[in-house]
């Protein structure tokens, strides 16, 4: 199925994601009718009652992961390797039980299990042979398997448990988060309100300044890899998803001529020029991507274009962003908004804000220049 631009019409390849023409995010099909702001966000289906005869994989120890590894049986090319996307009625780790598939991507297949140790439902990610096999990737999520409740934050989808089954399976426990996505928040309502956008920004902040307290970058911040959640008292939050699954990607030789290795981590069109040339990255590469996100959701489209993702990414390296009352004269947005967003996407980490609720709190006070600073007010009682 093809994917169309809602601006300029045109059509595109199905993994394009962005216009070419005007950066505005692409649509998959037939565009469904508008939601209004109020609507309730998606909710993942139901599950699934689990198969009576499941199968328990067990988590390989240290030992027995260095025997498979070095004899050749881990991973997808195994005879005995299971159906990555069938595992609905299995269980992992003698514990979790497979209940039903609620998503899948390019890096992983994503389930909703019981957890029968602590009766409560989780989310399982079964990662890709492309990832799991990637030792830099593996090391990370150790790192921050690692870590486990130091990154519970209330806006932070931590890892609970990562393991790996004798079929060279590799899997991530994490919460089970209800929600809608963030790009299906953008698409549904084509541009965000400032006061929404401020404060998903101060949520975004806030979990990646709990893992960045702790040596931790996303690398690959994006709307995808961000839950729009219901609270309790109906309230919304979002919540960061998806550390430590970033992916290394070979660049085009376009753009291979701006790195030091032609391999950069993390999604292209929210990459930092930092990112896009390889080079070592700090909080501050999260930041950019934020920025990116804040513009995207104010405007409905992304502040560099050019013909070819090769021409985008090559823009963010040599090009000053679309200032946002220049590309969205009609939104009214004001000169105080405009240069928060600028300065987050400066191109050199040193110009940029340090930090990401430097950010935040940046974009919330100019929110409320003219607005009798109801934004920021409602930010600092929360």
């Amino acid at each position: 199925m093809s994917t169309h631009c809602p601006t300029c019409h045109g059509s595109y390849d199905d993994d394009a994601r962005f216009c070419p023409k005007d950066g505005t995010r692409l649509e998959t099909g037939v565009k469904p009718p508008s939601a209004a702001p109020g609507a309730p966000p998606f909710i993942p289906p139901a599950a699934q009652p689990p198969a009576s005869h499941a199968r328990v994989f067990e988590p390989l120890g240290a030992e027995s992961r260095a025997t498979t590894q070095r004899s050749g049986t881990s991973g997808s090319g195994s005879a005995h390797a299971p159906d990555y996307s069938k595992l609905v009625g299995e269980t992992l780790d003698a514990r979790y039980v497979i209940t039903s598939k609620i998503g899948e991507g390019g890096m992983s297949f994503v389930y909703l299990a019981d957890d029968t140790l602590k009766k409560e439902s989780v989310a399982i990610k079964i990662l890709s042979p492309a990832l799991s096999h990637d030792r830099t990737a593996m090391a990370r999520l150790r790192r921050e398997a690692d870590l486990g409740g130091k990154l519970a934050h209330p806006n932070v989808c931590h890892i609970i448990r990562l393991g790996e089954t004798s079929n060279g399976l590799v899997y991530v426990v994490m919460p089970f988060v209800e929600g809608e996505l963030l790009c299906d928040v953008t698409n549904r309502l084509r541009q965000l309100p400032l006061d929404l956008t401020v404060r998903y920004i101060a949520d975004i902040a806030a979990g990646l300044q709990m893992a960045h307290s702790l040596g931790i970058v996303h690398r690959d911040l994006k709307p995808e890899n961000i839950m729009i959640s219901k609270n309790a008292d109906g309230s919304e939050r979002a919540i960061v998803m998806d550390f430590g699954l970033a992916k290394e990607r070979h660049v085009s030789p376009e753009i291979k001529k701006l790195t030091a290795t032609g391999i950069v981590l993390g999604t292209p069109e929210f990459m930092s020029p930092e990112q896009l040339r390889g080079k070592g990255l700090d909080a501050r590469t999260d930041v950019y991507s934020l920025g990116l996100m804040a513009y995207e959701m104010l405007t409905g489209r992304l502040p560099f274009v050019g013909r070819t993702q090769q021409e985008i990414m090559i823009a963010r390296l040599r090009s000053e962003p679309t200032p946002v009352r220049t590309a969205r004269p009609d939104l009214n947005l004001s000169a105080a908004v405009e240069k928060v967003l600028l300065t987050s996407m400066q191109r050199e980490p040193a110009d940029r804000y340090q930090t990401a609720p430097e950010f935040a709190a940046a974009l919330a006070s100019a929110s409320a220049e003219g607005t009798g600073g109801g934004v920021l007010d409602r930010l600092l009682r929360r």
